[in-house]
């Protein structure tokens, strides 16, 4: 029986509280989005402000509705948009991790570097060229503006590169390839399997960036039913009085999604961030 010392207790007890502050730190802002939701401007502008739920919710979403007619095609379109985002990067993403770990051909290591020197630049950098080049090919304010310029990050290759290298052994692709199967079929019959929390942990990262995305959608968006949902709540500010509890009940109902996502893939984002950590 391990008999655990009182300082290594007082010391765990100080741990769990530091990550409980931080914690409650970090959930305060989507509680009280939840709870403004519910309340009418005159409340959540009141001192002190409201901190339990009110009954105001549904005359806020008709508020809502009534300065937002397109609030929900914006959502789906938000939807749409994430979600293809997400599918292409998981394509994109590890197959040129794959083709980045399991290869041999000239430059690779130049241009992994140069993939990777890539997240050095701030994005505000490749927005002028982004538009210029949407604005060149005739996509303004078409979904191909959003999907086709973030469809394969740096970020996703450099982790499933790195994933696929630590776990799957160079021996097993080559054994499948004694055994005749194509580079197509290695990849889709034993690579995805095998990394599966490594995908799981960039299509979250991918969804949420992807669902929050605000610069992307200002600058190629021209028409409020394309805006996507961060967009469309932001254009409610500036148009006189500002209708917090409006805005406050659209963001709720933005935020369903990634918990939804969350949920699905928590398991998968854990095994992902973690693997490798413990070393044989």
């Amino acid at each position: 029986m391990q008999i655990t010392h009182p300082s290594e207790r007082a010391s765990q007890a100080v741990a769990y509280l530091i990550v409980l502050a931080g914690a409650l730190v970090m959930l305060a802002p989507f509680y009280f989005m939840f709870i403004f939701a519910t309340h009418s401007d005159r409340e959540i502008l009141s001192v002190p402000p409201p901190l339990w739920f009110g009954d105001h919710f549904i005359a806020n979403l008709q508020l809502l509705i009534e300065k937002l007619p397109y609030f929900w095609h914006n959502l789906g379109w938000s939807l749409y948009v994430a979600l293809a985002v997400t599918a292409a990067n998981l394509l994109l993403c590890s197959l040129a991790g794959y083709a980045f770990s399991m290869f041999e051909f000239k430059f690779k290591n130049g241009l992994f570097l140069f993939v990777m020197a890539t997240m050095l630049l701030p994005a505000f950098v490749g927005m002028i060229p982004t538009v210029i080049t949407m604005s060149w090919l005739g996509w303004m304010n078409e979904p191909k503006a959003l999907i086709v310029p973030a469809a394969c990050t740096a970020l996703g290759v450099f982790m499933m590169r790195q994933y696929i290298t630590s776990a799957i052994p160079r021996d097993l692709i080559d054994a499948a390839r004694i055994d005749g199967c194509s580079e197509f079929g290695i990849f889709v019959r034993i690579v995805l399997p095998l990394i599966t929390p490594a995908l799981g942990t960039l299509g979250l990262i991918t969804f949420i960036g992807s669902w929050n995305n605000f610069m992307g959608p200002l600058v190629v968006m021209r028409d409020m039913e394309m805006f996507t949902v961060p967009l469309a709540l932001r254009s409610l500010q500036g148009t006189g009085q500002t209708p917090w509890g409006a805005i406050c009940a659209g963001s709720s109902i933005a935020v369903v999604p990634l918990l939804v996502m969350f949920v699905m893939a928590s398991r998968r984002l854990i095994d992902g961030l973690t693997a490798g950590a413990v070393k044989a």
